[in-house]
């Protein structure tokens, strides 16, 4: 069968991998030039540590990332992650890649450090922000991921958990992480790619339709709405629920879940999370909703609101990515369940058809 992951005939990568850096990957130990001083985040492949530079006292985020996984050599995909940092290295809204080192089951990028944590955290705090700081926050995302698309570079895994902040209180500006499922649009013919974390992913993903820029504004439109409201507007109580929700966009709208949030707020998001990739806006065209400027906000904000209580998931901060071929295979086999429950027109692909 024709594989599901189109291999770029120039590179030898597979569609919208990049291989070629320019930051150095140093072999000298890690400890001889930083303090590793304690554990910030852990994934499935990747352990991210608080280090110390010697000669600096700089603060640095060390991204621990296997080169091997599950058995399969992983060291390209690690490869890619840089070239994308690299190319986003102008972007004030994405986290800065500082350097690179090899060990012998790693390779440990080197990142700005974000003291503020995920933005996750202030989805599920006992207390929803001031709309006027989530206001904010989206402007600020938006602007990034923007920039990304004049390079076009689309994140594919946009969440909560990937959006930083340089500060917790008040909240700072915020930083853009974990590019290892980002890709570079552009190459020959189109990328479709079974790519993203369940409950941010858009239809086109499940649908295995085309991947665009416009990937990327859906999951902006999930990451406002959790702000706003607290919780999550697909999380299901099982996988196929959530994939339910997604695909026939089932959004609760209603005025309890929307409790004291201007009616801006809901028709940007709206705008966002429709199921066709082309009638949402793009990043440029988002920026200029007015409710994103809405000086309403600025010169009475709301006080902090208490997060009222929700029948709904506010969703898992480890939400899994699909990033090996049983995470694949497990997803697609209930895409295959999802779609014959709900009766869609298109068929996910088989697990046997995508080669990774």
């Amino acid at each position: 069968m024709m594989s599901r992951r189109r291999l770029d005939s120039r590179s030898g990568l597979p569609a919208g991998l990049l291989g070629d850096i320019q930051t150095p990957i140093s072999p000298e130990p890690l400890e001889s030039l930083y303090d590793v001083t304690g554990e910030l985040g852990r994934g499935k492949f990747a352990v991210v540590k608080r280090c110390v530079e010697k000669t600096t006292g700089k603060v640095f985020a060390a991204k621990f990332l296997r080169k091997r996984r599950r058995g399969r050599d992983c060291r390209a995909e690690v490869v890619h992650e840089m070239a994308v940092l690299e190319l986003a290295r102008n972007n004030p809204r994405v986290v800065n890649l500082h350097a690179a080192h090899e060990t012998d089951h790693d390779l440990v990028l080197i990142l700005e450090y974000a003291a503020g944590g995920e933005i996750f955290d202030l989805c599920v705090s006992e207390e929803l922000l001031p709309e006027a700081q989530i206001t904010r926050l989206i402007r600020q995302t938006l602007e990034g991921v923007h920039h990304l698309h004049q390079t076009n570079l689309v994140h594919l895994d946009l969440k909560p958990q990937n959006i930083l902040l340089t500060n917790l209180s008040p909240p700072g500006d915020i930083k853009i992480v974990d590019f290892g499922l980002a890709r570079r649009l552009g190459g020959s013919g189109e990328l479709r790619e079974i790519i993203g974390t369940p409950e941010y992913v858009a239809p086109e993903i499940l649908n295995y339709e085309p991947i665009t820029t416009a990937t990327d504004l859906w999951s902006v439109g999930v990451i406002a709405y959790m702000l706003v409201t607290g919780e999550s507007p697909f999380a299901g109580d099982d996988k196929q629920e959530t994939y339910l929700n997604v695909s026939q966009v089932n959004v609760d709208y209603s005025r309890e879940s929307f409790t004291r949030v201007s009616e801006l707020s809901v028709d940007f998001i709206r705008k966002l999370l429709v199921k066709a990739p082309e009638d949402r806006p793009n990043a440029a065209e988002c920026l200029s909703h007015p409710w994103l400027w809405n000086q309403q906000l600025y010169l009475s904000p709301d006080p902090v609101m208490p997060r009222p209580l929700r029948e709904r998931s506010c969703g898992t901060k480890w939400s899994a990515q699909l990033d090996d071929r049983e995470d694949k295979e497990n997803f697609l086999e209930s895409l295959h369940s999802h779609a014959k429950r709900s009766r869609l027109e298109e068929e996910a692909p088989a697990a046997g058809d995508i080669d990774v």
